[in-house]
């Protein structure tokens, strides 16, 4: 493969290969909450939704004051935060985007996601200092439209989730701009997004922010013949469903740092804390081992195994190593694969007593045996002993959500590592 000069991904070290372009790994936040996390948990940069010209209305978007806190919190660990306007602008949607603009870039976001002509230009006019990034949302796949963007001058194009390794490769050999591509996460039955299904059901339009998720529901088949409706369908058949499986580019992070892939995005930012906090957390394990030592690395099972201790559906490579057939979409069944349930955050830990305090976040109770991790510990197990609440009150179970409990592990914890423990 021949990359641009000024792409060079690895050189010779004390007679070792390493990887001198290490990618950039961007996730998603649907709060400050979870924008915290996705950065403690090691993100280089994370994606968010501001209340205006966004594609995820029903999310936790961040309002102005929320955004500048959030780029305060991630410049102390040298992370970047990049705004959504990706929505499709009609005439009624163009009031404010100016003052909306301006005010992004003063309170110090480093970029924005945009599909909309109107957006980019105007952009470019008032708010000179945010980066433009194209949004998937254009359904860019061949190399002569990201030249097009880049001399439109965009920093960095968001490529369709339909592009597989062989196109990536092409654009990084003749076009020399930021390429990010999407490693995990949903995946839309539609072109990159360009579904009508909501509209048309709903009336909540999936280009304007408001996705009612059509192709996640269960459907039954008729046939009409002589205004009649007949089904094609017996009552113990599945319901039908025409959604993917989930993106999952984990075992591919190596063919992906090779090919020069500037930013590895994950999708979620309607996801819980959890799931942000396991996601990032082994992309993190997977980039950063690869790059230190490339020539010599192998996935790891637990690696693998962690990912599906979160909330996901079945999973698959989707477009990234081949057209994807039949196997890779899912019919009849929803496919949810999650094997742990998240019971907590630890807000403290007093080395001398040993005590642990956190926030419950799910049931659990004395006896239970529970997994902590965290970007500071190795995971492990503990079986819970006694339980007390902030009054010092013994508890038989902690029930109640966000309730604060206490208990003694031996083993030292971290602000924010995570307890959860398997389903039965």
């Amino acid at each position: 493969m021949t990359l641009l000069q000024n792409d060079h991904i690895s050189e010779i070290r004390d007679g070792k290969r390493v990887i001198i372009k290490k990618p950039e790994l961007l996730a998603p936040a649907g709060n400050l909450e979870k924008l915290k996390i996705a950065v403690h948990y090691g993100a280089d940069a994370v994606f968010i939704g501001g209340q205006e010209f966004g594609l995820r209305s029903n999310a936790g978007n961040f309002s102005i004051e929320e955004i500048h806190e959030g780029v305060e919190f991630a410049k102390k660990y040298g992370a970047r935060i990049y705004v959504t306007t990706n929505i499709f602008a009609h005439n009624e949607n163009m009031d404010g985007l100016e003052e909306y603009l301006c005010a992004l870039e003063n309170a110090g976001a480093a970029g924005i996601i945009v599909a909309d002509p109107l957006i980019i230009e105007t952009c470019k006019q008032v708010a000179p200092k945010l980066e433009i990034h194209l949004s998937t949302q254009q359904s860019l796949s061949n190399w002569k439209a990201v030249q097009y963007w880049k001399e439109e001058g965009l920093q960095r194009v968001v490529l369709a989730r339909e592009t597989g390794a062989e196109e990536i490769k092409l654009m990084k050999e003749k076009v020399d701009i930021e390429i990010e591509s999407f490693v995990h996460g949903a995946m839309c039955i539609a072109y990159s997004g360009r579904c009508v299904l909501s509209n048309h059901m709903t009336a909540r339009d999936s280009n304007r922010g408001g996705c009612c998720q059509s192709c996640r529901w269960d459907y039954d088949l008729y046939a009409v013949e002589d205004e009649e409706e007949k089904p094609l369908f017996d009552a113990d058949d599945d319901a039908f469903a025409m959604s993917p499986k989930d993106l999952k580019l984990i075992e591919s992070i190596p063919k992906i740092i090779e090919l020069g892939i500037d930013s590895l995005k994950v999708e979620g930012r309607m996801k819980s804390i959890h799931y942000i906090a396991t996601v990032v957390s082994v992309y993190r394990k997977v980039i950063d081992a690869y790059c230190a030592d490339p020539d010599n690395f192998k996935i790891k099972r637990e690696w693998l195994e962690e990912l599906d201790k979160c909330a996901n559906r079945e999973t698959a490579s989707s477009y990234f190593e081949g057209q994807p057939g039949y196997e890779q979409q899912m019919f009849g069944i929803h496919g949810k694969q999650t094997t742990y349930d998240f019971v907590g955050m630890v807000l403290e830990y007093d080395e001398d007593s040993k005590m642990v305090t956190l926030q419950q976040r799910n049931y659990f109770k004395p006896g239970d045996e529970v997994e902590f991790f965290g970007p500071e510990i190795e995971n492990f197990t503990v079986i819970i002993d006694e339980v007390w609440d902030e009054d010092g009150v013994s508890l038989d179970a902690a029930r109640h959500p966000l309730q604060i409990v206490r208990f003694k592990c031996e083993q030292k914890l971290y602000p924010h590592n995570m307890m959860r423990k398997e389903m039965r």
